[in-house]
């Protein structure tokens, strides 16, 4: 990751500072993890292997999310993979609510970050598209 490139850019106002990230990130994938692990327990079948692969996808999407910005510096194309995660999440949640809404509500801090992740990533792309 390229975190000198990032130090150079502009960044949209309430950006955090670089240390919220990883505890944040840290508490996230927790929660993602426990509502994975309660829907897989909890369940067998079709609504079980829907709401799996829809985490799946949009975990595929999240991971997808850090070259795109940090390694190849397109805040563009970083953002269209946000869009799709942020959909991918809303999904996943709909899901996991047809097998546990508990483990659904387990998801919804995540999708509030990457919502904000959302603000934050345009506004970069934005303010720096002349870079």
């Amino acid at each position: 990751m390229d975190l000198t490139w990032y130090s150079t850019l502009a960044k949209p106002a309430l950006t955090p500072p670089s240390w919220v990230f990883a505890p944040a990130w840290t508490l996230l994938y927790a929660l993602m993890a426990l509502a994975a692990f309660i829907v897989w327990r909890r369940s067998r079948g079709p609504a079980r292997r829907a709401a799996l692969l829809a985490f799946a996808l949009q975990l595929a999407l999240n991971l997808a999310w850090s070259p795109l910005f940090f390694t190849l510096h397109r805040p563009d194309l970083a953002f269209v993979d946000l869009v799709a995660m942020w959909i991918a999440i809303a999904a996943t949640i709909v899901l996991f609510a047809r097998v546990s809404r508990p483990a659904a509500w387990l998801l919804s801090p995540y999708l509030a970050w990457v919502t904000f992740a959302g603000y934050l990533n345009l506004g970069v792309w934005l303010l720096n598209a002349g870079i």
